[in-house]
């Protein structure tokens, strides 16, 4: 018998998005202009949601074997003691555990992350389960976002010490943490930035608040 099997009644798993869910943030330049950018118009960017992680329970007991078994799209890891369970609308990936609670990523939008998690439930309740939606939350979102210019990262790690920090041998991204909004900011030279938070506000949030100081960060034009 081995550790692992795997049940796919479609033949294989979907492939991944092709789009992401969009957010725009309109964003306020510095009153200097140093020469760079024109600082008196305002800039709308577009945040890309790629990722939401969202959590539920079932408030029932699972006996992960029978998912194994008797579902769709399902990987039953009997070593690590867990169910991964895929949906094709909205593109889930579910990791289910016998206590019933459920971790689920893939989703593009919080109302995407909770249909997703509703569809799981019932396909839950298909196989024989009695479960009961409950405890729903978002716990984490991932975005990306571009800036229209390039950044000099030296720079802008040494404004914004102790809260940015640049170590290029590790990552040639610079890091820039706000704890009020419990997020993340990665940013780099090409004016790329990926940001990590508990919410979609708190995300769109600090691109607004990091823009300005990457803005005075900017490289000039040849």
């Amino acid at each position: 018998m081995t550790s692992e099997f795997c049940k796919n009644k479609t033949s294989r798993f979907p492939p991944p998005p092709s789009s992401s869910w969009n957010v725009t943030c309109i964003c306020k330049a510095p009153s200097v202009q140093r020469g760079l950018m024109e600082p008196s118009n305002d800039v709308a960017l577009d945040i890309i949601i790629t990722n939401v992680v969202s959590v539920f329970r079932t408030r029932c007991h699972l006996n992960l074997r029978t998912i194994g078994l008797e579902g769709n799209n399902v990987i039953y890891r009997p070593e690590v003691g867990k169910v991964l369970m895929k949906l094709r609308k909205p593109r889930i990936t579910a990791s289910i555990w016998s206590s019933g609670k459920i971790i689920c990523t893939g989703a593009t939008s919080e109302d995407e992350a909770k249909l997703g998690a509703r569809r799981l439930a019932r396909c839950l309740q298909k196989i024989g389960f009695k479960v009961r939606f409950s405890d729903f939350k978002i716990v984490n979102v991932l975005a990306v976002c571009s800036m229209p210019f390039q950044i000099r990262l030296i720079e802008f790690t040494k404004n914004n010490r102790p809260i940015a920090s640049y170590e290029p041998e590790i990552h040639p991204a610079a890091s820039y943490r706000i704890k009020t909004l419990r997020s993340t900011v990665q940013v780099f030279s090409t004016g790329s930035i990926t940001v990590t938070g508990p919410n979609v506000q708190s995300v769109a949030s600090a691109v607004e608040q990091i823009y300005p100081l990457l803005f005075e960060c900017q490289k000039k034009l040849a």
